[in-house]
């Protein structure tokens, strides 16, 4: 017979794995409720969807939807990390559960859909800055470290335009290794000169245990950018138990 403990754990799962669910076509989607971006449930290389969420910047007194993003993880390591160290599956997502993840190299990565239709390769630059350089500072005793937050963008010309749709992949990669790549439009005088698909290529590769424990940090650690995200990828990773 169920205990309370695993009926509790049951729902919570159910829930996550039912919130804002889609077909497209044949693929199943998750929808981030607030901008209807969705985001594919499973990769072609097997990383899974563990949440969805929104990153909101507040400027001349408003709340700006800025990008939505997915978190997928190589859930069959991160199962055999967290199998290694807790026994048993906690009722709730614990800050040692987080932690664990945060202070690991099991691949993550986190697709980030632009909405705000005005935004800049610069004004991303600035905004990693501002939310890693934090997160860096945190983890590194009060230090701050800007030269190593700002390389996350790499040398991408800080005058392209990300319209709406735009893609950025930020990947922590197995050896501490953070890996950017991007798709986007560069226009000019409003006309389409070159579709930038760089999936295959790379915006930057910075390998850096404290970056990446930063950059994690930023999306499941104590001040996260969306709280909700946050609470689901926890609820994901209790379902792994």
């Amino acid at each position: 017979m169920a205990t309370s403990s695993e009926n509790t754990i049951a729902k919570a799962t159910q829930e996550v794995t039912n919130d804002e669910k889609e077909t497209n076509g044949t693929e199943e989607v998750a929808v981030e409720p607030k901008t209807g971006v969705s985001f594919p449930v499973k990769l072609d290389d097997g990383k899974q969807l563990n949440c969805v969420g929104l990153r909101k910047k507040s400027m001349f007194g408003l709340d700006i939807k800025v990008y939505s993003y997915g978190m997928y993880a190589d859930n069959e390591k991160l199962k055999d990390l967290l199998k290694s160290k807790i026994k048993k599956a906690p009722e709730k997502p614990t800050k040692e559960l987080y932690q664990m993840v945060i202070d690991s190299d099991v691949e993550i990565m986190v697709r980030l859909v632009i909405v705000y239709s005005s935004l800049t390769i610069s004004m991303v630059r600035k905004n990693f800055g501002e939310g890693l350089g934090a997160s860096t500072k945190k983890l590194n005793g009060g230090k701050k470290n800007d030269e190593l937050a700002n390389k996350v963008m790499g040398q991408a010309s800080d005058d392209i335009k990300l319209t709406p749709g735009s893609l950025i992949e930020i990947s922590r990669l197995p050896g501490f290794v953070l890996e950017t790549k991007g798709e986007y439009l560069k226009l000019k005088l409003g006309m389409i000169i070159e579709w930038n698909q760089v999936m295959g290529e790379v915006i930057s590769k910075v390998e850096s245990e404290l970056l990446c424990r930063a950059y994690i940090n930023m999306y499941i650690g104590d001040d996260p950018l969306d709280k909700d995200a946050k609470d689901k990828f926890g609820i994901s990773l209790i379902s792994l138990f």
